[in-house]
């Protein structure tokens, strides 16, 4: 039964949103829904009789640490605006910077966070131990919280390299990122499907903040970005250089979908950095990994916090103040939700 959510909170929020480029990421439309209620601090949320959050002294005594990303990405200031948030509902908080999707998998499963952003398709190789993970035993711990913005695979570099295409990287320096890690799955995933192995190019294994630097000293020739739009790092790219941004489309970007459908079609909006036409490309989701040991209880109170608070998220960065909202719901999470967090968007209309 759907929870009664309070409508002037639902109203602020709407009113929040701001439309701009990049709303091909937004997600597919829902049943309009408010944010949980926030009373019952004292006493816990009630559903049927049943206490399904904490209480006021339950969650002063939990220690919630956010694993983020690096401090030049956007996983950084909107991962600590949900330790904020957190911390605002009455638990102690901490995020972390960290290497982002593949570092974060890890400290979920060996419990050195509660929760942490991830990208969906990282996810789901680590839970299934294909691709990146194939010599590993699958992670079938690994536990959705909620969704989160869609990352946007950007691929850049400068006019002099002569790059136009993904093609043209053969015989290149790319930085791929760091190993392993989300950017990493997702640039060896988009090179396979033009038909471009590791073997053709000369991959530079570093965060693309660092592969960046190498590019402004001639080391590197493109570098593959993903995340929220727009990218601080990029930006700064695309006012000091003659900054290209390189199609991702064509037969590749088809078999790339069709071969891995968790990725989607998109383009980067004309004018996100020194584009003046949308540039084509795919982006892939990010969401909450939560660690699948916590309470039912303390995940349905976390996201009930994280709700009540949401202008803290929004606020953070103009992709998550487009992005995360309750009324976006989970269809788009393929990870299993843990269920604590199932019976919280159970409860707000959003699961059958």
């Amino acid at each position: 039964m759907k929870k009664i959510l309070a409508l002037t909170l639902a109203l602020a929020m709407s009113l929040s949103l701001t439309a701009c480029g990049g709303g091909t990421g937004a997600a597919s439309s829902k049943p309009a829904a408010s944010s949980p209620s926030t009373s019952g601090a004292d006493s816990g949320s009630q559903t049927g009789g049943e206490t399904k959050g904490l209480t006021e002294a339950e969650r002063a005594k939990e220690f919630i640490t956010v694993g983020t990303g690096p401090t030049s990405g956007v996983y950084y200031p909107i991962g600590g605006a949900f330790a904020t948030a957190l911390n605002d509902w009455g638990y102690q908080t901490s995020a972390e910077a960290t290497n982002a999707s593949g570092q974060n998998i890890t400290n979920i499963l060996n419990g050195d966070c509660e929760i942490a952003i991830a990208m969906q398709d990282v996810c789901m190789q680590a839970y299934t131990g294909t691709d990146a993970y194939a010599d590993q035993t699958p992670a079938a711990g690994l536990r959705a919280m909620m969704r989160l913005w869609p990352n946007y695979v950007q691929l850049v570099t400068t006019a002099n390299t002569g790059i136009t295409s993904v093609e043209d990287l053969r015989g290149k320096r790319v930085g791929v990122g760091a190993a392993n890690s989300g950017v990493e799955v997702n640039a060896r995933t988009i090179l396979a499907a033009y038909g471009i192995t590791y073997d053709d190019i000369t991959p530079d294994y570093l965060a693309y903040g660092e592969a960046i630097d190498n590019m402004k000293n001639g080391q590197c020739d493109a570098v593959f970005v993903t995340s929220g739009l727009p990218n601080a790092t990029v930006m700064e790219l695309g006012v000091s250089y003659d900054m290209v941004v390189v199609p991702i489309d064509g037969a590749g970007r088809d078999k790339l979908i069709s071969e891995n459908p968790i990725y989607a079609a998109s383009a980067i909006p004309a004018n996100t950095y020194n584009n003046t036409e949308d540039v084509e490309s795919v982006f892939v989701y990010n969401i909450m990994l939560v660690r699948e040991d916590l309470s039912d209880e303390m995940v349905y109170d976390m996201l009930e916090g994280i709700f009540a608070n949401i202008s803290t998220i929004k606020n953070s960065h103009n992709t998550a103040n487009e992005n995360i909202d309750i009324t976006f719901g989970v269809d788009d999470i393929t990870l299993p939700l843990h269920p604590g967090a199932e019976a919280f968007w159970r409860d707000n209309g959003y699961l059958d």
